[in-house]
């Protein structure tokens, strides 16, 4: 028995030097942090929320085939048309994704990874950790009231006879600074720049460079770029911004950063401007990071809510998006308004 606990003990001696290693091994910065600095490409198969009632990990087996069967779809849809085909119905096919209506990517644009995460070495299927069922927290009563404010499509708006997904709130296509941040080129959709910074549908690369004091994010949807103020206060409160002031500090060899002051405008899943966003960076490896990140927002969610999932490194490079504001299709998009109202009123 002593010779078992003697063993034991040795291989806890020897596992441990191997985990010290590991890390002493990490590139760091002249300052001693650990080097975060890298292009990483987050897109994944694994959704920010799961199936009620579908577990957080998957079999190696499991995830294998539902990758598959992504990439057997993909194959299908990346084949060449039929020449004799039909022309869609009006206002698109209905398929789901952001190709199913008139207006939506087709399948060549769509670049949401072919694997699911691998976190402790399992696969996740959601990137929700807490709560446990991997699903956002209910609303609040307040955040159910603003929603209801927020005219949307009925079904029967949705017919064959009106324009899918057309937004039917008064007003909403007069003025530009009506739509939405990401049709505006302001702010990339999705909140693939955050925080938190989710995986879209496409452009789903990251850049971080870092220095003692400050850590900038560049990403690649709409060339937002984040600026973390080491070891500083926030900015007042009258002090608001399109991605909220971000602040960081090192915790060990964990990366913090505590983001407040969002604007009014920014509403990330309905959230309101005292949106508080805890996010942690931390290396894995020399080729993955740890991205994780804490949601609070009394006024929004009956709880807070974390998530996480991790951050490849890649050897790709970020070019320049070519979004801007007022471009083309935001002119088009309220002149297409226009010309709705005045058919209508021919028809009068």
């Amino acid at each position: 028995m002593r010779a078992l606990s003697l063993t034991m003990a040795a291989s806890v001696i020897a596992a441990s030097a191997v985990l010290v290693a590991g890390q002493s091994a990490l590139r760091r910065t002249a300052d001693g942090h650990p080097d975060l600095q890298g292009v990483y490409d987050v897109a994944t198969l694994t959704p920010l929320e799961r199936a009620a009632g579908q577990p957080l990990v998957q079999t190696d087996e499991e995830a294998a085939r539902l990758e598959k069967q992504v990439a057997d779809g993909k194959f299908r849809a990346g084949l060449p048309s039929k020449g004799d085909r039909s022309a869609p119905p009006k206002g698109g096919d209905g398929s789901a994704g952001a190709a199913g209506n008139v207006g939506g990517y087709n399948n060549f644009w769509i670049d949401n990874g072919t694997r699911y995460v691998t976190v402790d070495g399992r696969k996740r299927m959601s990137i929700i950790v807490d709560p446990p069922d991997g699903r956002v927290p209910q609303l609040t009563e307040a955040a159910r009231q603003r929603a209801a404010r927020t005219v949307r499509p009925t079904a029967d708006q949705q017919s064959r006879e009106d324009d899918p997904g057309l937004d039917p709130t008064p007003g909403a296509y007069d003025d530009p600074e009506r739509r939405p941040l990401g049709e505006r080129c302001l702010v990339g959709f999705g909140s693939t720049s955050g925080p938190p910074a989710l995986p879209v549908l496409y452009n789903n690369l990251h850049q971080i460079v870092q220095t003692p004091d400050a850590v900038i994010i560049v990403n690649e949807m709409v060339h937002d770029v984040r600026v973390v103020r080491m070891n500083a206060p926030h900015l007042p409160k009258t002090m608001r911004k399109w991605l909220g002031d971000s602040v960081g500090r090192w915790e060990g060899d964990t990366l913090v950063v505590d983001t407040t002051n969002f604007t009014d405008k920014t509403r990330f899943r309905g959230a309101t401007e005292n949106l508080h966003v805890v996010e942690r960076f931390s290396r894995l490896d020399a080729k993955t990071l740890l991205y994780r990140f804490t949601i609070e927002d009394s006024a929004t969610w009956t709880s807070a809510w974390t998530g996480e999932y991790t951050w490849p490194a890649t050897d790709e490079h970020l070019y320049e998006y070519a979004c801007h504001e007022a471009n083309y299709a935001l002119l088009n998009i309220l002149r297409g308004a226009r010309l709705k109202e005045a058919n209508e009123s021919r028809k009068k």
